[in-house]
C-alpha cells in the first residue's frame, strides 16, 4: 500500500509587487511546490554561513531550492545544458564555504 504521506516538505511562495504606479492595482503571483530539503534550514544556514546579508542570504537560498531540483529533474533540456556544469561547481564551492564558516564559528 502506497503511503499518502509525503516525503518532501511542501511550501507556498507568493510574490506581491509594492511599489506600483497608481493607475493599477499591484500584481501577486502565488504557487506551490515541493522540495527534498527544509527551505527554511537551507536559509538559515546561508544566513550564518554565506557571508551576505540577510536578505541576499534569503533570496540566495530561495532562489537555490527553486532551480537546482529543477535543473535536476530537466537536465537533459537543452536550456539547461550549458548552465548546468557551472551550477554543479557553484553549488559543491557554495556547501564547502558554508561548512566550513558554521564550524568555525
Amino acid at each position: 500500500m502506497k503511503s499518502l504521506i509525503s516525503k518532501h516538505n511542501q511550501y507556498r511562495i507568493t510574490i506581491e509587487e509594492v511599489n506600483t504606479k497608481a493607475e493599477r492595482e499591484p500584481q501577486t503571483l502565488t504557487f506551490e511546490f515541493e522540495d527534498r530539503e527544509d527551505m527554511f534550514n537551507v536559509i538559515e544556514k546561508m544566513k550564518q554561513g554565506s557571508g551576505l546579508d540577510e536578505q541576499s542570504a534569503t533570496r540566495l537560498g530561495l532562489s537555490i531550492r527553486l532551480l537546482g531540483p529543477l535543473m535536476m529533474q530537466d537536465r537533459k533540456q537543452p536550456l539547461f545544458a550549458d548552465f548546468f556544469p557551472h551550477f554543479k561547481d557553484f553549488m559543491q564551492n557554495l556547501k564547502k564555504t558554508i561548512k566550513g564558516q558554521i564550524k568555525g564559528q
